[in-house]
């Protein structure tokens, strides 16, 4: 066995996922309510959301992800993070960028957009969007620059375009040049708080075409984690990489050739964050789920999240 897998094991281990069994974990009021005392406000120079489609935990667990298992060891991380109902992708990626449930933004499936919604929204914007992440940013902190990156059409539907500084998308799955392009406007912006969101569904489209946990999507989890590295050893290069908070993210996992039901193994999955301020090596347990996203963006940002989202900060993630 390689060092590396020897690691990686001790540490998913530690996780108390070597047995592949996910368990709920209570937490105790005592200590609960000691972290809610650590109410932290870390002003973050800039996040960056590592966004990969359709990622169940035993991919994760199983795949080669030595990029990846960096980040998740350098900060807070959970493989026991709930995603939004129905387990599907525009739903779940619109909770981690509003703070909320499709309850809420109104995101209900695939097939949204602005021109079909009737449906009445607890907040919006002059143009009748719910407030996004990057709304809330650009009015609250109007230094701020904000990108998105993606390579699945409808992703960008629910968020106003005019609070996005750079939106770019490549078709066929293709997903490093956004890579590229995401370091390039870190390094042009590295003295404005930045939020980037940058994302790629080819992970998803693997497991649709060759089943979840084939050879064949593990391989496309692998890929990016490659990717990944690239892109973390040039913001290191550019001297980024110390005070800048990645988050690990994804929709949904899945099962067979799909997803979109119950299961376990499609509404479970990672979630993560590493940083200053931010816990090392540190197994998140409190109750995590998508729309906590953009809460704890907000917070490390020093800005209080719009009253209509109702997601919430892990507190124990911080130093």
């Amino acid at each position: 066995m390689s060092e590396y897998s020897s690691n990686r094991r001790h540490f998913l281990r530690h996780l108390g996922l070597g047995a592949g069994v996910l368990a709920s974990t209570s937490i105790l009021s005592t200590q609960a309510e000691a972290q809610g005392t650590k109410r932290q406000s870390i002003r973050a120079k800039r996040v960056v959301m590592i966004s990969l489609d359709g990622i169940c935990v035993d991919g994760f667990k199983e795949a080669k992800t030595p990029n990846l298992d960096t980040l998740m060891k350098t900060g807070s991380f959970t493989l026991d993070a709930r995603v939004v109902m129905p387990s599907v992708t525009l739903p779940n990626w619109t909770s981690h960028l509003t703070g909320s449930g499709p309850e809420q933004h109104g995101v209900f499936n695939n097939n949204w957009t602005l021109e079909k919604t009737k449906y009445p929204l607890p907040a919006q914007d002059p143009n009748g969007y719910y407030p996004s992440v990057f709304q809330v940013m650009k009015e609250k902190l109007p230094s701020c620059k904000t990108a998105f990156y993606y390579n699945w059409g409808p992703l960008v539907y629910p968020y106003n375009k005019k609070y996005l500084d750079e939106v770019e998308f490549l078709k066929d799955d293709a997903y490093i040049p956004n890579y590229e392009k995401a370091l390039a406007f870190l390094k042009k912006n590295q003295n404005l708080p930045t939020v980037v969101f940058l994302y790629s569904v080819h992970t998803d489209h693997a497991g649709h075409k060759y089943k979840w946990m084939s050879p064949e999507y593990l391989k496309s989890i692998e890929e990016a984690d490659e990717q990944i590295g690239v892109f973390l050893k040039e913001m290191s290069k550019a001297e980024l990489y110390r005070d800048t908070h990645f988050m690990f993210l994804t929709d949904h996992g899945g099962i067979g050739n799909g997803h979109g039901g119950t299961s376990a193994a499609e509404m479970v999955v990672p979630w993560g964050i590493s940083g200053p301020g931010i816990k090392k090596n540190f197994i998140i347990k409190e109750p995590c789920n998508t729309v906590n996203t953009a809460a704890l963006i907000l917070r490390l940002f020093g800005i209080e999240q719009p009253l209509a989202w109702t997601g919430e900060v892990p507190e124990s993630i911080f130093a």
